[in-house]
């Protein structure tokens, strides 16, 4: 389906009742073919979407609330556009349903149709909700870097290698900031690196990061760009690129993407998210 087709930026109503055709995929192929990634995908990774405004009625017609994480397979041919899925997910705020296993039921099955693969999902009731941590995102943070930096569009000629043997270290920032390519709404982040290799130029990379200031791209492909940008540069032998981004209406959206690591972090909420 085409962008500019999408809910986003778009006055649209909101809907009454549940409604799986308001969400909106996206293909990915046409942002990874821009990365020279057109063939086997290079990493492994999810995208985890947090979900905190979710609610429906019981059979009585009682308000029922949740929360819900839901983990998009990188490789699934779309990623689905996030208003359309802020509109899917209020579509069942006055549908009656017998309980929390058949709202998961239902959007698992909606949710895999839109990313065209199987979409992890839970629904986390409020008995849960205490458990529910957060945390920052550990490793050594790059932005107290007394740094001179005027490029604020992705430059990948920014980053380098530095001299030395190589390293097995996590750099991470909270400096990360993009804009939606329909709104131009600001999308913020931190970002965290983990790899082994060469070492990274430190103050390179931040101004690397920062450069991604005025980009307009969607969340999961500015880590995939971050992630083959410092693939390129350094060629480290491993190498992690996770983002949490701060929620907008209700929803945040944590892209990872990884070629060494078995599976992704524990999905702890950020003090900015």
């Amino acid at each position: 389906m085409s962008l500019p087709n999408a809910p986003l930026g778009q006055n649209v109503a909101y809907p009454a009742h549940y409604d799986p055709s308001l969400l909106f995929p996206i293909a990915r192929a046409h942002n990874r073919a821009s990365l020279n990634l057109s063939g086997p995908l290079p990493f492994a990774g999810v995208d985890v979407w947090n979900a905190y405004e979710l609610s429906w009625l019981d059979p009585k017609g009682k308000p029922q609330v949740a929360m819900a994480t839901i983990t998009v397979p990188a490789d699934s041919p779309n990623i689905i556009e996030s208003k359309s899925f802020k509109l899917y997910l209020n579509s069942f705020n006055q549908t009656r349903l017998e309980g929390a296993p058949v709202l998961a039921e239902r959007l698992t099955a909606d949710l895999s149709a839109a990313a065209g693969a199987t979409v992890g999902v839970d629904v986390i009731l409020p008995t849960r909700f205490g458990a529910l941590a957060m945390a920052e995102l550990d490793g050594e943070y790059l932005d107290e870097l007394d740094v001179e930096i005027d490029t604020y569009t992705p430059d990948a000629g920014l980053l380098r290698c530095a001299q030395g043997e190589p390293v097995s270290e996590t750099l991470a920032s909270r400096l990360l900031k993009s804009n939606c390519p329909v709104t131009g709404q600001p999308d913020w982040a931190s970002v965290q690196i983990r790899y082994c290799g060469r070492p990274l130029d430190r103050p390179a990379l931040l101004r690397y990061l920062v450069s991604f200031r005025e980009h307009a791209e969607f969340h999961e492909h500015c880590v995939e760009r971050i992630y083959t940008d410092i693939m390129a540069a350094c060629q480290p032998q491993h190498l992690t690129v996770y983002a949490r981004y701060t929620r907008r209406g209700g929803l945040d959206i944590n892209p990872w993407r990884s070629n060494t690591a078995a599976s992704a972090p524990p999905d702890l909420r950020t003090a900015r998210q």
